[in-house]
């Protein structure tokens, strides 16, 4: 292995053939690069969509209103099913294992106008209680969320995120600052952490405030656009049966038919992330299989190459035998050579795909479809490893023709 004659030959075989080694080198490069690449696109494309519902409990439910397209109970279609707090209160006795849920109302159904002095902003202002801490997992980074004591009391409070307090406070500490609402006056508690992303980068973060000053300052009665919940069973079963049970409660409360798709949207979390996991699981057997594919003709490359080798080496191997090389001394010769190609191609594979990787993961921006692509080094050494050892098994049959080669035949062949 480390006879310094033996290693001589290997590069001067290679310093002959400098193309032929290195259309074999590439094969072998080009396959492991690929398989680093693909498995990194993988991965940035999981992280992507997980990253899109970080913020959201995995066993969770969310219901909103729609509008009915069938008739019932003798009442017409297209009606519009407006949820409200007493949706919520049903929903409690209903669910078998709820553990959180949460109403949320839209201040007028889109952007409002935020003022603090001389500057204004436009954000989307959100009536929530807070239940939604746990269901959504918003961040506090200074200050503190919306308690129970805002939401019994109505108090008009408010949380913001990054990129309001800096249009609206500029360098200003907004905590315990005034901030108008409509023209509403809101007491500024919180600083919550928002990361925008999705298909418009210079998405605006929402705001919040506690539902019961929403209904009651905007003249909502008891509205709310939206129920979230979670529960204890976060099988597909479990999560089932909970969407079952929502449903039917609501119609029975709102007289539609349960069947009627459009008059209830249901997002099931647990739905979700079990036809998500099935798409990537596929995407990444996919991804294997054409990997796999490229790094298998690289190391058909190399065993033909080999065999081309031991013909156009025969003189040269019956002379070496005629002065007493040993059948052993001729197959380490060529699978060392094999071996050596294979692996310092892979190697240079290896190593371009995650530079390659880690700089398309610092330069492209994070977005809900691709995120983060990492390359695996623990799978990337193994199939380095797995390659250089199926490097040397190509090698290992023209090395047997090799060391079969008759000393005599051999030097007769021209």
């Amino acid at each position: 292995m480390f006879d310094r004659e033996q290693w001589g030959e290997v590069f001067e075989s290679i310093g002959k053939n400098k193309l032929r080694a290195g259309l074999t080198g590439f094969a072998v490069f080009w396959g492991i690069f690929m398989l680093i690449i693909l498995l990194g696109a993988g991965s940035g494309l999981r992280n992507g969509f997980e990253h899109r519902f970080r913020n959201t409990a995995k066993n969770s439910i969310t219901l909103s209103g729609g509008e009915t397209s069938k008739p019932w109970k003798g009442l017409q279609p297209n009606r519009k099913i407006q949820l409200d707090e007493d949706d919520i209160e049903a929903l409690r006795n209903a669910i078998p294992g709820l553990e959180d849920i949460r109403g949320r109302y839209r201040v007028w159904r889109g952007a409002s106008q935020l003022q603090h002095g001389k500057n204004f902003g436009s954000y989307s202002i959100k009536g929530i209680g807070p239940e939604s801490l746990p269901l959504e997992h918003q961040k506090v980074l200074r200050g503190r969320f919306i308690n129970e004591v805002d939401e019994q009391s109505e108090r008009k409070v408010i949380v913001i995120a990054e990129d309001s307090r800096k249009e609206l406070f500029k360098e200003e500490d907004p905590l315990d600052k005034w901030i108008n609402v409509n023209g509403v006056p809101f007491l500024c508690v919180g600083i919550y952490e928002f990361e925008g992303g999705g298909h418009n980068m210079m998405e605006r973060s929402p705001v919040f405030i506690p539902l019961n000053a929403a209904q009651k300052v905007f003249n909502a009665k008891r509205d709310v656009d939206d129920i979230m919940f979670s529960f204890s069973d976060a099988s597909m079963a479990g999560a089932q049966m909970a969407e079952a049970r929502a449903v039917h409660t609501i119609a029975r409360r709102h007289d539609f038919d349960p069947t009627d798709k459009r008059a209830m949207w249901v997002n099931n979390n647990v739905e979700n992330s079990s036809m998500l996991g099935g798409i990537f699981t596929g995407i990444t057997a996919f991804l294997w299989f054409v990997g796999i594919g490229s790094l298998i003709a690289g190391i058909v490359g190399i065993s033909n190459i080999m065999i081309i080798v031991v013909q156009e080496r025969t003189r040269e191997i019956g002379i070496r035998k005629a002065l007493g090389a040993t059948p052993a001394n001729v197959v380490g010769q060529v699978m060392l050579e094999a071996v050596f190609v294979t692996a310092m191609a892979g190697w240079a594979g290896l190593v371009l795909g995650v530079f390659l990787m880690e700089g398309i993961s610092s330069m492209v921006p994070g977005s809900e479809f691709f995120r983060d692509p990492s390359s695996q080094i623990d799978v990337a050494l193994w199939a380095l490893l797995a390659l250089v050892v199926a490097g040397g098994l190509a090698g290992l049959i023209p090395a047997r023709r090799a060391a079969a080669i008759r000393p005599i035949e051999a030097l007769r062949d021209e």
